[in-house]
């Protein structure tokens, strides 16, 4: 009988980002970010475990503290060599399968997880992702801050065993789906509903942590469980929100 495969996510998350120290652990309706993206990780269906993949470094100690709290396992790694920290994060705890998430997405929703992980499966393909940087700028893409990616231990074994350069090491998956030649490559095409041409809920600057708790304020208290759709339905009714943060530089990889 063939076993079945776990299926973890991890969080990368630091105490040291450059643009907004601390962000993972600041604080939004009563308690961090990093508990609001648990949370709602936790309410998909297909994950067997959530880890944390955080750093070395004393400062942060209260990441793990955060991690013990709420339950969930984490990994220390390297604080630049992101991809050996989610790799060795994924080997440490018998991972076959990785949802990779960044920490700085909050407003994750738990049903693009699943649905991610139902067409890996399907698909057979190395990488799956539901963002794409070319639909993203046409329109057609899920707004920042909502990005899923899937693939296996084994997978990113290979790519680390075959990459030297410093940008895979920070960005993860990169070497993954820069070559498709070599791994299978599948992007999700995004409902209407979910589209959000120039809106970003991801967490990078002050200016995005002004918007995120703006949705948080006005979703949450009648709905914690909210969707994607909830999140752009209101940025569209409230462009004044959306202005927030469209101006921010964001890094392409």
């Amino acid at each position: 009988m063939t076993q079945k495969p776990r299926i973890a996510a991890t969080i990368e998350a630091r105490m040291t980002s450059s643009r907004l120290p601390g962000k993972v652990l600041m604080p939004c309706l009563g308690k961090p970010m990093l508990d609001h993206m648990v949370e709602r990780v936790r309410r998909a269906t297909v994950l067997d475990d959530i880890i944390i993949a955080t750093t070395v470094n004393d400062t942060d100690e209260p990441i793990c503290a955060a991690a013990r709290r709420l339950q969930v396992k984490y990994y220390r790694g390297s604080e630049d060599n992101v991809m050996s920290r989610v790799l060795e994060a994924a080997q440490h705890h018998n991972v076959d399968i990785i949802v990779e998430l960044t920490g700085d997405c909050p407003l994750l929703d738990p049903a693009l997880i699943d649905l991610a992980v139902s067409e890996y499966h399907a698909s057979g393909v190395d990488y799956l992702c539901n963002l794409k940087d070319e639909d993203y700028a046409a329109g057609q893409s899920h707004p920042l801050g909502f990005a899923v990616q899937v693939f296996s231990t084994d997978v990113l074994a290979d790519a680390y065993a075959r990459t030297d350069d410093p940008l895979d090491y920070e960005h993860v998956s990169r070497p993954l789906y820069r070559n498709p030649d070599r791994y299978s490559v599948k992007y999700l095409p995004t409902p209407a509903a979910q589209c959000g041409s120039n809106m970003s809920v991801t967490l990078d600057t002050p200016q995005d942590y002004q918007v995120i708790c703006a949705v948080m304020a006005a979703l949450s208290p009648e709905k914690p469980d909210f969707t994607i759709e909830d999140v752009v339905a209101y940025l569209k009714g409230h462009p004044e929100i959306c202005r927030i943060n469209q101006d921010i530089g964001r890094v392409k990889v």
